[in-house]
């Protein structure tokens, strides 16, 4: 079987750790472990990595500092893992550039359906485009390089980011609905994971808008979902 992608697994807890590796493992993914985001940071920043999965709560670096500095030097996809009830702490980490998460405890088909969407996601980024770019007043998104520039100036924006602008802007003036958005960008087995639009649609306002409080382009249609405006 050959190798998928690979795999870095930060957590403190060695039972959770163990259950994912043997588990991906299995499946043909290169995994690699770390108890803690400081040791976590330095395998990162030593050997190739496709996808981190890591805990929020650790020692000597929790998940979301740890996220944080992921975010300063790639765009590799993230998946953080929170206990019930932390909400708060899951828009923390997309705030900082999560792209998914788990919530514990958690089985192995969910485990799988979210690596493999995340990992999805990232490819249909490198996919070869039917164009080679899209241009919305001011914004140009670049397919070929993967890059989005606002009157000449690039801004950074992550795989899922860039996704969801793109698939924003090929269906400009259309009103979109937060279930067709989540299956056409996340993937088919998203459709109600409303605070995902609600986080990222912030994030893209606060880099694409003039005024993201008053925006020009990703405008809310209230109870059904997002529409691009040129």
């Amino acid at each position: 079987m050959p190798n998928l992608p690979a795999v870095l697994v930060i957590d403190d807890e060695k039972s959770l750790r163990d259950f994912v590796r043997i588990n991906l493992e299995v499946r043909g993914y290169n995994v690699t472990v770390a108890s803690n985001g400081l040791d976590g940071l330095n395998i990162f920043q030593s050997q190739h990595v496709d996808l981190v999965i890591l805990d929020i709560m650790m020692p000597n670096l929790d998940g979301l500092e740890t996220t944080r500095r992921i975010r300063q030097i790639s765009i590799v996809p993230v998946i953080i893992l929170t206990a019930l009830g932390e909400e708060s702490d899951k828009i923390k980490a997309f705030d900082l550039g999560a792209d998914d998460y788990l919530t514990k405890p958690f089985g192995i088909g969910e485990l799988l359906s979210r690596v493999k969407s995340v990992l999805r996601r990232a490819r249909w980024s490198d996919a070869m485009p039917e164009q080679e770019s899209l241009v919305c007043q001011e914004i140009t998104a670049d397919l070929v390089r993967h890059r989005v520039s606002i009157l000449g100036q690039e801004i950074d924006l992550t795989p899922t980011e860039f996704n969801l602008l793109v698939y924003l802007m090929r269906n400009t003036g259309k009103t979109l609905s937060h279930r067709a958005i989540l299956q056409n960008v996340w993937g088919p087995e998203y459709g109600d994971e409303a605070e995902y639009l609600r986080v990222y649609m912030g994030k893209l306002r606060q880099k694409v808008e003039k005024d993201p409080l008053q925006p020009k382009y990703i405008q809310t249609e209230r109870g059904i979902g997002y529409r691009f405006e040129s």
